[in-house]
């Protein structure tokens, strides 16, 4: 059974990640990770009618190239966790209609894929579920109607704004595998620090960034050099800059191992991306783009994947309240 100290979870039977994948649209196959994904397509409908329709069909992709590589059909899965930015989590609901998966919907903004891997590994690790996959995506032309102004008004962006992700990942977890595995999860707990500007969330998301990592290394009793990278995501070039200071401001130096999502998944000084990269893909992406496949290669053998998520709404936005963030981590381990 799992042991529990403080907030984070420890796994004796730890799940396995057995298969994964990454689908991206255009920009992304202009980004310096482009050769990692399963999948680009440059039609950003993905042959679809409707920004919504196309996200959907771009997380249906990503689902059947993860069934695909781990050698199984749906029917193999006995729980999906899933969730996307559109409103009710529609783009997800779709997906599941068709792959007929029993379905848990998750909803934390671009820490969506951690919440799902970790919600994931807590089934598979005590028996609950043999496999379990965590799927996420977003779509940058369906999160701007949603969230800012239609694509035709062209507004001007500041220069702390970060640029939704089109892309989805997917990861499948077994009871069983060569690893590598999923070791720890801390769920984080909603802090909030009066940010506003909704053109800036990664200055909300960085205080509950830096309050799950200070919750694991405080409740593991682990040092930071003990992990080859700490990845964050997605936080940008403004949010890291912040969570790496509120982690030393007690104690905790991490600017070493630190490397963020939404500043692997651009190039910002060609792509014009702001402080880098977001969304709910975003970090699902580099993780089954960019991290897992280091596991394969030896390049990696323990990393903690912090996903981080501003939980506002297009509502609250307009009613002028702050921002809450939210952060989740899962450790993985080759052995």
């Amino acid at each position: 059974m799992p042991r529990r100290t403080g907030g984070t979870l420890f796994f004796d039977r730890p799940a396995a990640v057995m298969g994964y994948a990454a689908v991206g649209g255009k920009r992304e196959a202009e980004g310096p990770l482009a050769d990692g994904f399963d999948l680009l397509e440059k039609d950003t409908t993905f042959g679809q009618k409707t920004w919504e329709q196309a996200e959907s069909r771009m997380q249906s992709l990503c689902a059947e190239l993860v069934l695909r590589r781990c050698g199984i059909g749906a029917e193999g899965v006995d729980l999906l966790f899933g969730g996307d930015l559109e409103n009710q989590c529609a783009a997800s609901n779709y997906t599941m209609r068709a792959l007929q998966i029993p379905f848990v919907g998750l909803y934390n903004a671009c820490a969506t894929m951690a919440e799902g891997l970790a919600l994931s590994a807590c089934f598979v690790s005590t028996g609950l579920a043999r496999r379990a996959m965590a799927l996420t995506s977003s779509h940058f032309c369906a999160a701007e109607r949603q969230y800012r102004f239609p694509l035709e008004y062209g507004g001007k962006r500041t220069p702390t704004s970060q640029w939704t992700a089109t892309a989805a990942g997917g990861v499948v977890l077994s009871g069983s595998g060569s690893g590598p595995y999923l070791r720890a999860v801390t769920f984080g707990k909603v802090m909030d620090f009066g940010i506003r500007d909704t053109s800036n969330m990664g200055a909300a998301m960085a205080p509950a960034a830096a309050s799950t990592l200070l919750a694991y290394f405080r409740d593991s009793g682990r040092d930071p050099e003990e992990f080859d990278r700490i990845y964050t995501g997605d936080l940008g070039a403004v949010g890291s800059a912040l969570a790496m200071q509120l982690c030393e401001r007690e104690g905790l130096r991490l600017d070493k191992l630190h490397e963020d999502c939404g500043l692997l998944l651009y190039d910002r000084g060609r792509q014009q991306v702001g402080a880098g990269g977001s969304g709910a893909g975003c970090s699902a992406a580099v993780l089954c783009s960019h991290i897992l496949p280091q596991f394969r290669t030896g390049a990696l053998h323990r990393v903690l994947f912090v996903g981080t998520g501003a939980l506002m709404s297009p509502t609250t936005a307009l009613q002028k309240e702050s921002i809450p963030g939210i952060a989740h981590l899962v450790a993985i381990e080759d052995a």
